[in-house]
């Protein structure tokens, strides 16, 4: 996410399941595909050695790759989702790829860390939650981000947690960089102050 990332206040969409445990950062980009820097381009990528077929058509094994999760922009994922190596190039696949929000029970700390800085909605919820979200391929789900809810068809409402600084980074499209050079201004003024009482 960079300073002129659009703000996310709700992301409104039909869900994609991938009910298998433990997808780790290697599985959702592979090692091979890190050497860019770049944020763009990642998503052709994304499940790359799970999401094709050896002749590298599309694999319609892959849940992914089965009609009704086309377009899908929230991802309702199995338990300890994004665990092994850090690795930033995650998120950005799954953001290049079209997934705005990741659901589960279970979230890897450093995966969550990396998604909610970079724009990514990684939300956590309760197993029986979660459960539902698994038995409900493509339910259509509104996430409120500052409210930190997420309204189910029936009315229902699902309530997460949300730092507030990831709240306010998604909400006005900003990452810690972007953050700090909002404070430019402030920044320099306490600079100044320092100097003027040493």
């Amino acid at each position: 996410m960079s300073p002129t990332t659009r703000p996310l206040a709700y992301v409104h969409s039909r869900t994609a399941v991938l009910r298998n445990e433990n997808i780790d950062t290697d599985r959702i980009i592979p090692a091979r595909f890190l050497t860019t820097t770049e944020r763009t381009g990642l998503g052709r990528h994304c499940f790359e050695d799970w999401r094709y077929a050896a002749d590298g058509s599309d694999d319609p094994a892959f849940p992914l790759n089965q009609p009704q999760a086309r377009g899908c922009s929230i991802l309702v994922a199995g338990r300890n989702f994004g665990c092994g190596s850090s690795r930033e190039h995650a998120p950005w696949a799954l953001l290049d790829y079209g997934i705005k929000a990741v659901v589960s029970s279970e979230i890897a700390d450093i995966f969550r860390g990396n998604a909610l800085k970079n724009g990514l909605v990684a939300i956590v919820v309760s197993d029986a939650e979660h459960r539902w979200l698994l038995d409900n391929p493509g339910v259509e789900l509104r996430i409120d981000i500052a409210e930190g809810t997420i309204r189910l068809p029936d009315g229902g409402v699902v309530r997460f947690d949300l730092d507030a600084f990831s709240r306010h980074c998604l909400l006005n499209g900003v990452d810690q960089l972007g953050f700090l050079l909002q404070q430019e201004t402030d920044i320099a003024r306490y600079e100044q102050r320092m100097e003027e009482a040493a």
